[in-house]
């Protein structure tokens, strides 16, 4: 999967200026359209490698689009309160509404990753984070959410080159941090868990979208198209028709009789019927619970 992400796509500024204006103003108008239809939701997950340009797409897709109806969230360490709560809550409650273009930092698939990458949780436990991964995201699709999974790469050679070329560049040297090359040192160990996770999570409802990140203008275009064709697509379906009741009436109250008016509400029963009903009951409920019935007064069959 990345090795088609690390091509060295090139596209010229006269391309670039050529292409920008028609697909901002189509993308407006998707968004519009959006907004008006506001049958479904809009999901963008921002991962991949570090200096892959995430942050500048996302901007670039602000500058394109009304950004009062985009919510871009980034995730950190979850909070005290949300380290209470169910892995999934914080994400949850961040979704957009249908209308909305919603764009995640660090979504469900981040921490599960770094915490395999540095060993603080096993195979077993990675693995239960990938199912849970794909049950939601299916939950989602299924609720009409429309999912798109971008994946921002970079080879080891390319990351290292962006790397110097921010160090030395005064404007954006102090964006590079240690942890930033302290991620190149780990790059080989990133890979090897991060391409058999993204097989298990990209899915047909959901794919993962690989999005080489060496060439700045081919990756905004390649996002801003990906975004408008996923749009367009959704957009002109057709909202399926409601099927009719095709169920057989209910039979119609004749004699005003049912269940409720024949219950027997005081239940007669004899006092010797009670004293023989009241002394099976332990021996049942014995049963019911898996336990011998003669546990209570065997030392041998009790706990």
């Amino acid at each position: 999967m990345f090795e088609s992400a690390e091509l060295d796509h090139d596209i010229g500024k006269a391309v670039f200026r050529r292409e920008e204006p028609k697909l901002r103003e189509s993308l407006l108008n998707a968004q519009y359209d959006l907004r008006q239809n506001g049958r479904f939701a809009v999901l963008i997950l921002i991962a991949g490698v570090e200096g892959a340009g995430k942050g500048e797409t996302v901007n670039r897709l602000n500058e394109w689009m009304d950004p009062r109806h985009i919510e871009v969230r980034a995730f950190t360490a979850p909070s005290d309160e949300e380290a209470e709560r169910p892995h999934m809550w914080r994400f949850w409650r961040a979704l957009p509404p249908k209308g909305k273009i919603g764009i995640f930092f660090g979504a469900w698939h981040t921490e599960p990753i770094i915490d395999r990458v540095l060993g603080r949780i096993s195979a077993a436990r990675f693995q239960r984070h990938v199912s849970e991964i794909q049950r939601l995201e299916k939950m989602l699709c299924d609720e009409g959410v429309l999912l798109l999974k971008f994946w921002f790469h970079l080879s080891k050679q390319q990351q290292k080159k962006r790397l110097k070329a921010r160090s030395r560049d005064p404007n954006t040297s102090w964006r590079v941090t240690e942890l930033d090359r302290k991620l190149l040192d780990l790059y080989d160990d990133f890979a090897a868990v991060c391409e058999p996770f993204i097989r298990q999570t990209s899915t047909g409802e959901a794919p993962w979208i690989a999005v080489p990140g060496a060439d700045p203008r081919y990756r905004y275009l390649a996002v801003g198209k990906t975004l408008l064709a996923a749009l367009r697509e959704r957009l002109d379906e057709k909202p399926l028709k409601r099927l009719p009741d095709r169920n057989p009436p209910l039979l119609p109250a004749i004699d005003n009789l049912n269940v409720l008016k024949s219950l027997m509400l005081d239940q007669p029963m004899t006092k010797k019927q009670y004293q023989k009903a009241f002394e099976e009951q332990p021996t049942r409920l014995s049963i019911l619970k898996g336990e011998s019935p003669f546990a209570a007064s065997s030392p041998d069959l009790g706990g």
